[in-house]
């Protein structure tokens, strides 16, 4: 039995760099197989964590893998486990350095400094200059969380402390944080702002505890920060560890009338697997959500991107594009700003008939897909999978890899919300979603031909 762990690790070990092998894999062992379940000895909370998060579908589809060569069928597991058994643990001097699993972004500095030089970091916070109130277009669909996001700069730590903004992917979350950040500098040019994603704020956490570095983690986040902005906030769900020190985080800076504003793609209590006791923090606050905005908001909004870019707009077109582009402003204004570059190579002005042309491969069409169903029974046909698979809970790459294609697809061309697919994929939680979206998104960004062909081959079928 030891050699299969043994086995297992030699094929994963193929399959990431030899850094990343040597910092999770090696200090690991064999517990056993009890009732189905792999069990895999590691040697901290952390760890188990951390692993669980990342490697745990890998680690068993290649368990599964040598077992299956070897002849023992019966043997094969369903599930694994990770535990912990302290004595595996590294001395402290022997400590590796973390890197980020495949998928992930590292962070924007080396882990042992990231987001712990606490003055450089608050001095030069990375918010975006576009990003003010002045060009933020304001209609019905964000009046309110544009109302409180003013409030909330003009007297940080004051009003509306903490603040929740909460809504869908590309309708302007991101760009009223950024704008609360640049309200507060103008008014107060030392106020020491950090502005972070979750993913961040996880990362940091991460090397400080991986480098004996807390003490300077939580200066950073809680004496040396007046504001902090955190974007994603939903990915912290299911993350214990680093929950629990975001309550304290969150506590401390709370305590000090410190302002404090995380954007999600959900409202507090709808996020899948966050401590009941962060989430009523935020509800005893102010929670401001923003829906996709209507047509008359879409066409300001791409007045508005037309002017700051400098695009002169023949009379109709904003009208027309604001009737065929509305799942989000972030596509809305990546539409507007790539007919402005076809325009100009092809020595045309921004017309109607321009418009039109470009745009009707983006027109609704008769014989696409009309439903989740249509995108997981060609996802289904594609992979030879039953459609009970691909809703079911089973995480063998076979069978979650497609899983998350049709996840993709049906975000793509339906605009699925995110709780609406977790319920037609088996109850998923949005969380899962999230992730399963932007990894696919990741792959098609990159031009990986595991994503390329067969998404081509299943948008054929359905007449995308």
């Amino acid at each position: 039995m030891t050699d299969l762990w043994t086995k297992a690790r030699t094929r994963l070990g193929d399959r990431i760099s030899p850094d990343l092998f040597e910092t999770w894999f090696a200090p690991t062992a064999l517990d056993g197989i009890k009732d189905g379940t792999l069990v895999i000895r590691v040697p901290s909370g952390f760890h188990r964590e951390w692993m669980s998060m990342h490697y745990k579908d890998i680690a068993l589809e290649s368990c599964r893998a040598v077992l299956e060569e070897a002849g023992e069928p019966g043997l094969v597991p369903d599930q694994l486990r990770f535990i912990v058994d302290t004595s595996l643990a590294l001395p402290a001097t022997e400590t590796p350095t973390p890197l980020p699993a495949r998928g992930t972004r590292p962070p924007s500095t080396p882990p042992e400094v990231s987001g712990l030089l606490a003055n450089e970091a608050s001095l030069r916070p990375d918010l975006n200059p576009k990003y003010t109130f002045e060009s933020f277009v304001v209609g019905s669909s964000n009046q309110l969380a544009h109302a409180v996001s003013v409030a909330a700069a003009t007297h940080p730590g004051k009003r509306y402390n903490p603040l929740f903004l909460c809504g869908d992917v590309g309708l302007g979350k991101t760009h009223l944080v950024n704008a609360i950040g640049q309200k507060i500098l103008e008014q107060n040019p030392s106020a020491r702002i950090l502005y972070v994603s979750a993913e961040r704020f996880t990362n940091d956490f991460i090397s400080a505890i991986r480098n004996h570095q807390m003490e300077q983690f939580r200066a950073t986040y809680r004496e040396s920060c007046d504001v902090l902005l955190m974007d994603d906030f939903q990915f912290l769900a299911k993350r214990e560890s680093t929950m629990e020190e975001f309550f304290h985080t969150f506590n401390a800076l709370h305590h000090l009338d410190k302002q404090i504003v995380v954007t999600s793609d959900v409202y507090p209590e709808h996020l899948d697997g966050m401590e009941a006791r962060i989430v009523s923090r935020f509800q005893s606050g102010m929670v401001a959500d923003i829906q996709a905005p209507d047509v008359d908001t879409r066409v300001a909004i791409l007045e508005k991107k037309a002017e700051v870019e400098g695009i002169t707009l023949e009379e109709g077109v904003a009208n027309f594009l604001a009737l065929t582009v509305k799942s989000n402003v972030r596509e809305l204004e990546g539409t507007l700003l790539r007919l402005a570059v076809h325009a100009e190579l092809l020595g045309r002005r921004m017309d109607l008939e321009l418009a039109r042309q470009a745009m009707r491969a983006s027109m609704p069409r008769v014989d696409t897909a009309a439903s989740v169903e249509d995108i997981q029974k060609a996802v289904c046909e594609y992979y030879s999978l039953r459609l009970v698979d691909l809703k079911s809970k089973r995480r063998h790459r076979a069978i979650s890899f497609p899983r998350m294609l049709a996840m993709y697809l049906c975000r793509q061309h339906l605009g699925t919300s995110y709780p609406e697919l977790g319920d037609r994929f088996g109850g998923k939680d949005h969380t899962t979603v999230i992730h399963a979206i932007r990894k696919i998104s990741g792959l098609v960004e990159e031009h990986d031909v595991t994503v390329e062909g067969p998404i081509s081959a299943i948008e054929r079928k359905l007449g995308f």
